[in-house]
C-alpha cells in the first residue's frame, strides 16, 4: 500500500537548486593577503629547510670522516630523502641508504655503521627532546580527544604516543648496548633466536643485521668525544630546523606567544610518533590528517587548515620528490663511471 508515501516534492516543497563549486588548495590560497611579513617568514621557513638539509650534509660528512665532498654529501643526503619519500615510513629509506653509501665508494663495514649512527642519533634527539619540551608545556592540551584502533586496539593519542615513544627508546638502548658493549653476544643472541622452528626463514636476515652490528662496533671504536659531540651538534641543529619550519610556516600568517611556539613544537614530536607508523609512502594522507588535526587551534583566521597542511608539505615533502628524481639519473652514470675507473684502476695496479 503507497497511501502512506507521497512524492518528494510534495512532501517537502520544491527542492533549491543547490551549486557545488570544486575550489583547489592553491585558489584557497590565493585568496589569502600577502604581506612583507608573511614573505619574511615563509623565507624564514624556507631557510630552515636548507639548514636541516646543510645539518644533515654535515653529519654525513663527519661520520664518513670527510670521505665524501660536500657534492658527494648534497647527492647522498638527495637521494635518501627521496628513498624515504617513495618508501612507507615503517619502513624508511635505510636500505636504499647502504647502496647509495657504498656506490660512492664508502666500504660496506663503514655504510652500515653510517646508517646505524644516523638512526640512532635521531632517535637520541626525540628521546632527548620530549622530556624537556613536555616540562615547558606540560601535557594537559598536548594530545588529541576521543579514542582510535591502533593495532587492533581502541587507544587515545596519548596511549599511542607514550607506546611509541617507549619503543624508540627501548630501540636505541638496545642498539646502543649492542653496538658499544655486546656485538658478538648481540649476534650469538640473534643466531640462537633465529634457530627457532617458525622464525627460520628470517635466520639469514638475522645473522646479517648481526654482522652488521659488529661490523659497525669496528668502525666506531675509538671515536673521540669531539666526533661524538659533532655528530649530535648536527642531529639536534637539523632536527630542531625542521620542526620551525612550521612554526615560522604559521608566524607568516599570524602572530603567537612563545608559550604557543613551543606547544606548536611540541605537538609536532606527537606527530612524528604517529607519521613513524605510517605504512603509506612518506606518510602522505596520513601527515596532512595529522597536522589538520593537531595544530587547528592554532592556524590563522580565514585559512583551511588543510591548505596549511599542504603547503608545509610543499616545504618539507615534494621537494625531495622532484630534486631526487631529477638528479637520480645523472648520479647513476657519474657512479657507474667512477665504478667502472676503479675497477680499470685495481687491475692495472695487479699487473
Amino acid at each position: 500500500d503507497d497511501a502512506g508515501f507521497k512524492p518528494l516534492s510534495e512532501a517537502a516543497g520544491v527542492l533549491p537548486e543547490i551549486t557545488y563549486n570544486r575550489i583547489t588548495a592553491l585558489e584557497e590560497l590565493g585568496k589569502v593577503s600577502w604581506t612583507w611579513s608573511t614573505t619574511f617568514w615563509m623565507l624564514i621557513a624556507l631557510l630552515m629547510v636548507a639548514i636541516r638539509d646543510l645539518g644533515y650534509m654535515y653529519r654525513i660528512r663527519v661520520l664518513t670522516d670527510k670521505k665524501l665532498t660536500w657534492r658527494q654529501a648534497f647527492d647522498v643526503i638527495m637521494l635518501w630523502e627521496f628513498a624515504s619519500s617513495i618508501t612507507p615510513s615503517v619502513v624508511g629509506g635505510s636500505g636504499v641508504a647502504l647502496f647509495i653509501l657504498n656506490r660512492e665508494n664508502i666500504p660496506m663495514g663503514k655504510s652500515t655503521a653510517v646508517v646505524m649512527v644516523t638512526a640512532m642519533l635521531d632517535e637520541l634527539f626525540y628521546i632527548l627532546m620530549v622530556p624537556l619540551v613536555l616540562v615547558v608545556v606540560g601535557t594537559e592540551s598536548l594530545f588529541l580527544a576521543g579514542n582510535y584502533i591502533f593495532m587492533d586496539l581502541e587507544l587515545n593519542t596519548a596511549a599511542i604516543f607514550w607506546m611509541g615513544y617507549g619503543f624508540l627508546v627501548l630501540l636505541t638502548l638496545i642498539i646502543l648496548l649492542a653496538v658499544f658493549i655486546y656485538p658478538q653476544g648481540f649476534r650469538a643472541l640473534l643466531s640462537a633466536i633465529f634457530k627457532l622452528k617458525f622464525l627460520k626463514r628470517w635466520r639469514n636476515t638475522a645473522l646479517n643485521t648481526g654482522d652488521g652490528i659488529v661490523l659497525t662496533s669496528k668502525e666506531l671504536k675509538g671515536k673521540n668525544a669531539f666526533f661524538w659531540l659533532k655528530a649530535l651538534g648536527a642531529t639536534f641543529f637539523s632536527w630542531t630546523a625542521r620542526f620551525w619550519v612550521v612554526n615560522f610556516m604559521i608566524l607568516a600568517f599570524t602572530s603567537n606567544s612563545l608559550v604557543d611556539n613551543m606547544m606548536i613544537y611540541a605537538k609536532q614530536l606527537v606527530m612524528w610518533v604517529i607519521m613513524l607508523i605510517s605504512p603509506t609512502p612518506g606518510g602522505v594522507g596520513i601527515a596532512e590528517v595529522a597536522f589538520s588535526e593537531f595544530l587547528v587551534d592554532f592556524m590563522p583566521v580565514g585559512i583551511p587548515v588543510i591548505v596549511m597542511g599542504i603547503l608545509w608539505r610543499f616545504f618539507s615533502y615534494y621537494p625531495y620528490l622532484f630534486i631526487g628524481a631529477f638528479i637520480l639519473p645523472r648520479w647513476l652514470r657519474k657512479t657507474a663511471k667512477n665504478k667502472a675507473e676503479r675497477k680499470l684502476a685495481t687491475a692495472r695496479g695487479s699487473l
